[in-house]
């Protein structure tokens, strides 16, 4: 059916919620992985972002480019040295149910972000702010002692640890976004639930199916509702990309989050200018169980990496492409520099095979004994692709690779109770620092999944963060890179490049490094 002039049913809900048009401009979107939650302090990965930074606005939201603009608050002052930001919010902000939005309710999401009965996997990435990993932590169980402070309803306050170069761009994160604590106090963990959970974004959700949709409307509370040229989306849960394609080509979808690559030649032809693909700050990486032999060898960990032949699957496997993974960071990240790179980047493949065979030798494997291992990827067809050329490079070592899939949030959850050996993941940047990337070898951070852990890195990573002049601040940073890419903490094995496929009706899409793109700055010509 032609979604322009689909008339939605006038269901009591959707009727008293919104009056739709006939034609109400309604995207669809495939958005690949299924939501784990509506609450911003639960989720963690890019499906649930989309969701989330279309519903929720934090004090400083994203522009069509993902720059940092005004979003809840109208205009902040930052201290002289750099560890104060003084927030003013605008004028008769509300939540969806008319309720106001006050700098209370910001002290309270922050709060129970890291409150650590909340148990919130992404609390870290605010530990900037002033004793939020003491608090996290247990250190200290008053939660007011956290650096966020109500002056007045309009007034926020946030003290940091030390001046923090990328703090704005951590604020348009879904972990600083606030929550309606009069809902939640109310409504518990039910809070979330389609007839409870109201929200301060451009869009409200009405419906979540699980497995299937998450649909959304215009928020009438919003500021800048009169602005909005779509009426709402609607976010499918759908991890086949082939499926996918053939649902776009039917008119179905009006944007895909993703593409099987195979088809890019294809769709350059077909659909001219439609597929989108550009740099993004993102990697592409395999963790490896350090904490279970014979993983937890150093020798083991780095021949699987030097085995990977990382020059032939951005062109040749995946075709779109995306560049080889030689450092953590990666290349053009601010405050940074050129990143740390292996010792052994620019040798011929065939020494780098030698040597991986030479290591694994050391380490008591071979042909006539092999490496047993289980390779765990997120159902994706790309994904498969990749881990099947992965394990055929590997098998000359005499490493025997069992491959496993699981729909993405089992994955991710296998991955977090260290339930893997060898396992897919993919890191997109949250905000634009190498310390986003560097987190993730943190001993203890949950996002961790090889359980790599190492004192000397965690107190570079610290002193690096401490270190207010931003040349000693990447010095620091780029020998602590160094170190777990001499270790093989992990193995990185490309740099993204964002993949996107956009209907010629769609205006206002504009592709960036972050790979966001809100339903705010969208429009849909008939």
């Amino acid at each position: 059916m032609n979604h322009f002039a689909k008339k939605f049913l006038a269901s009591a809900m959707l009727g008293t919620l919104l009056a739709f048009s006939a034609h109400a401009a309604t995207l669809n979107i495939h958005n690949g992985g299924d939501p784990q939650s509506l609450d911003p302090q639960k989720l963690s990965g890019d499906w649930e972002n989309r969701i989330a930074g279309d519903i929720f606005e934090g004090l400083v939201t994203e522009d069509a480019k993902d720059n940092p603009i005004p979003g809840q608050a109208e205009s902040w002052t930052i201290s002289p040295d750099g560890k104060v930001y003084t927030f003013k919010l605008r004028d008769g902000i509300k939540w969806s149910d008319g309720q106001p939005v006050t700098a209370g309710d910001f002290v309270f999401a922050f709060q129970r972000l890291v409150d650590p009965k909340n148990a919130a996997d992404y609390a870290y990435l605010q530990f900037t702010i002033k004793n939020a990993e003491k608090i996290n932590k247990g250190e200290i169980t008053d939660l007011n002692q956290l650096g966020v402070k109500a002056i007045d309803d309009k007034t926020l306050e946030i003290t940091l640890e030390n001046s923090t170069p990328y703090f704005l761009n951590a604020l348009m994160h879904y972990t600083a976004y606030p929550l309606p604590k009069h809902v939640v106090e109310a409504k518990g963990q039910d809070w979330v639930k389609i007839g409870n959970i109201v929200t301060n974004g451009p869009y409200k959700p009405v419906e979540w199916v699980p497995g299937s949709h998450v649909t959304t409307v215009k928020n009438d509370q919003w500021y800048d509702t009169k602005d909005l040229k779509i009426d709402g989306a609607k976010f499918f849960v759908l991890e086949d990309q082939e499926a996918a394609l053939k649902r776009y080509r039917a008119g179905e979808f009006d944007i895909l989050t993703d593409f099987p690559t195979d088809q890019y030649e294809w769709m350059k032809k077909n659909l001219p200018g439609q597929a989108h693909v550009a740099p993004f700050s993102g990697l592409y990486y395999y963790v490896v169980n350090s904490q279970k032999p014979p993983f937890s060898d150093k020798r083991v960990r780095q021949a699987l990496s030097m085995a990977i032949n990382r020059e032939v699957i951005g062109p040749q496997i995946l075709g779109t492409g995306e560049l080889p993974a030689y450092s953590w960071v990666p290349p053009g990240t601010a405050n940074y520099g050129e990143p740390a790179y292996v010792s052994w980047k620019d040798l011929p493949y065939s020494e780098k095979v030698a040597e991986a065979k030479k290591l694994l030798a050391e380490a008591g494997f071979g042909p006539e004994k092999p490496l047993h291992a289980v390779l765990s990827y997120n159902t994706n067809d790309n994904h498969k692709r990749i881990a099947v050329a992965i394990a055929s490079m590997w098998k000359p070592l005499g490493v025997d690779v069992e491959l496993v899939n699981a729909e993405t949030k089992v994955h991710y959850d296998q991955m977090q109770r260290g339930q893997v050996e060898i396992g897919r993941a993919g890191w997109l940047a949250d905000y634009n620092d190498p310390d986003n990337f560097l987190n993730l070898l943190v001993t203890g951070v949950q996002m961790n999944y090889g359980r790599w852990s190492n004192p000397e890195y965690d107190k570079m990573i610290k002193e690096g963060n401490a270190e207010t002049d931003l040349a000693k601040r990447a010095a620091i940073f780029k020998k602590a890179e160094q170190l777990a890419l001499d270790e093989s903490a992990a193995l990185p094995i490309y740099y993204y490049v964002s993949k996107n496929v956009v209907s010629p009706k769609i205006e206002g899409f504009v592709d960036n490094i972050q790979d966001i793109h809100r339903t705010r700055w969208l429009s849909m010509k008939e």
